[in-house]
């Protein structure tokens, strides 16, 4: 059968962006990319997805790589491809809209440093928080890709999505992108999907779907055979569960057919033996909770999502409670007006769950992002959201109706006197504009020399070594309390349980002690318990983003006197009590962990 440019389908493999979020927390290191990039450039994709998403805070928060010099990197390396981009519309890279002029510099930055095609997406499909990205992406000269995000709920019709796709190519779409992030696809409604699309636009459409339902090669069939003619997967050594259909497996699907790509499996199949090889490197990253799981259809956790949800939950030892979580995303995501779950809102959705989960009590504290969520601060959501929920968590606070940006002054020339000289370059203000804080640890760490990538864990089923004489220090939490726990002690490296000799609180003690994989090893700073209505502490783990009172002050019974920090959201701490603030012991930077006495206030007699 003849393959003619118009039935050819066209491949765009996410192995260096997509691939590894969804499976290994976006770890993969730039080091172990450019080995296999003149192999990945030689295939002929359509392009490679290799920079947005979740890999800009990950370079910059775990990896502590320059994310500007990586998509640099990666542009001398694949010479020969397009590069790709995830963009998240108003919000860019960050978990919070941008003025306009963040978003036009940023996009011409990317630009300049490499990307060429830019999939640009909302978290709720509100298109007005794309306008001023594409218009941008325009202005550069460089491919605009408008996006639906796919989900399924009482208000998402196929009538809403070709009326989306009709706005973008309006609003100067090259073409359109379906998509898929948590697998909620099924095959005969992606074919039903496609059709409408490719009979309603003149533009190409391109499809996302993410393998978490075991769903997605059969998705993608339907959709070449709907009209689709670009698709994206992922090398097989990252491909499958919350990852993508397997780019080897769809190759060989379509070979000898109208369809056939035309690229060669074997060279496929090797660069699927180097990063095979790597991925054993992050077999720590790896989690069950990855696997193929066709019970997405009811909680719709979206691949990367998932990845990251159980690492960070295991970094505060609740992974056995993730299966709660699950069961109570689609409670919150109602609440909520039904927002697909994608970066931004999948984080708002998901570490609110985990809140709930975890606080045992639901909305017993509400995140600010929430909060913003509820005041308009992201955009329309897509139905009404709960009135007992908005009224709890910002009272009778008026919610903005107009494009969120529209309230927001430029910004740049701010952020670079800010940053100041920690900035060698324009980029570098934008690194500090998505992530304050760590931006300025990060820049400030590359100006002294001392950035140092966090250490790979070890995987779930390997064991740690105790050397002999050598003490090693632990903060255990028993029952609620936190113990601060040195351990010295001989043993197999490969046995089970050994003999160790530990100090606990200044008493030795000599315990059989089975070493565990899900130990925080930070010291403990020795913060009483909090035991009175005016002890201030918080209900999750996390780290303080800002002191919002000194000692002295007179507060009110629940006035924020805390932030703090867990999986990327900001949480307020509130006094129980009103009265003076008599002591805190904490300050920016610092961990916490319940049931910890943060900030004292003597209350009012």
């Amino acid at each position: 059968m003849s393959v003619t440019p118009d039935s050819r389908v066209q491949v765009t493999d996410v192995v260096l962006r997509d691939g590894h979020q969804s499976v290994i927390a976006t770890r993969l290191r730039t080091e172990d990319m450019l080995p296999a990039c003149a192999s990945l450039d030689a295939i002929g994709f359509y392009s490679l997805e290799v920079w947005g998403g979740a890999t800009f805070d990950a370079c910059v928060r775990f990896l502590k790589e320059d994310p500007w010099q990586r998509l640099r990197s990666l542009k001398e390396a694949l010479p020969n491809t397009p590069l790709q981009m995830l963009l998240r519309g108003q919000n860019l890279l960050g978990y919070r809209h941008y003025a306009d002029d963040v978003v036009e510099r940023f996009v011409a930055k990317a630009a300049d440093n490499g990307i060429d095609i830019f999939r640009i997406f909302d978290a709720l499909n509100d298109l007005r928080n794309l306008e001023t990205a594409m218009r941008a992406v325009k202005a550069n000269g460089k491919h605009a890709q408008g996006t639906i995000c796919y989900t399924v709920s009482p208000v998402h019709t196929l009538e809403m999505y070709v009326d989306q796709a009709k706005r973008l190519v309006d609003m100067g779409a090259d073409s359109i992108a379906i998509k898929d992030m948590a697998g909620l696809l099924t095959p005969y409604a992606t074919h039903e999907l496609v059709a409408a699309l490719v009979t309603s636009v003149e533009v190409p459409i391109h499809l996302h779907a993410h393998a978490t339902s075991g769903l997605s090669s059969q998705c993608h069939l339907k959709a070449v055979e709907a009209g689709c003619r670009h698709i994206d997967t992922c090398n097989s050594a990252f491909a499958g569960g919350t990852s993508h259909p397997s780019t080897e497996a769809m190759v060989a699907a379509f070979k000898d057919t109208q369809y056939d790509t035309g690229l060669d499996l074997e060279a496929l199949k090797e660069i699927g033996d180097y990063f095979r090889e790597v991925r054993k490197k992050y077999a720590g990253y790896e989690s069950e909770f990855t696997r193929e799981d066709v019970a997405v259809q009811i909680n719709q956790v979206p691949g990367g999502m998932m990845s990251n949800l159980a690492n960070q939950l295991k970094e505060q030892n609740a992974l056995s409670r993730i299966r709660e979580v699950f069961d109570e995303i689609p409670r919150v995501r109602a609440d909520l007006g039904y927002p697909p779950l994608v970066t931004p809102t999948s984080q708002i959705v998901g570490t609110q769950a985990v809140m709930n989960v975890l606080t045992g009590s639901r909305y017993k504290s509400i995140t600010n992002e929430v909060k913003r969520y509820l005041l308009g601060g992201y955009g329309q959501p897509p139905a009404a959201v709960d009135s007992t929920l908005r009224s709890k968590a910002i009272g009778n606070q008026p919610v903005e109706e107009g494009r969120p940006a529209d309230r927001l002054d430029p910004e740049m020339t701010r952020l670079t006197e800010e940053i100041g000289e920690l900035a060698e370059g324009e980029e570098d203000v934008l690194t500090f504009a998505m992530f304050p804080d760590i931006g300025r640890d990060f820049l400030e760490g590359r100006r002294d020399g001392s950035l140092v990538p966090e250490p790979l864990p070890m995987a779930s089923n390997a064991q740690r070594p105790v050397t002999e004489g050598t003490p090693t220090e632990f903060v255990i939490d028993v029952h609620g309390e936190s113990y601060e726990v040195q351990i010295t002690g001989v043993g197999s490296e490969t046995g089970g349980k050994r003999q160790v000799y530990l100090t606990l609180d200044g008493m030795p003690e000599s315990v059989v002690f089975e070493p565990r994989d899900s130990y925080q090893a930070t010291k403990s700073p020795g913060r009483a318990r909090a035991t009175l209505s005016g002890h201030v502490t918080t209900a999750m783990p996390g780290t303080i983003v800002e002191v919002l009172v000194a000692e002295g002050d007179d507060v009110e019974a629940g006035q924020a006197v805390l932030i703090t920090e867990a999986m990327k959201m900001e949480t307020e701490v509130h006094a129980r009590s009103s009265g003076k603030v008599s002591a805190i012991h904490v300050q920016r930077g610092d961990r916490v962990v319940p049931g910890e006495v943060l900030v004292e206030i003597t209350e009012t007699p």
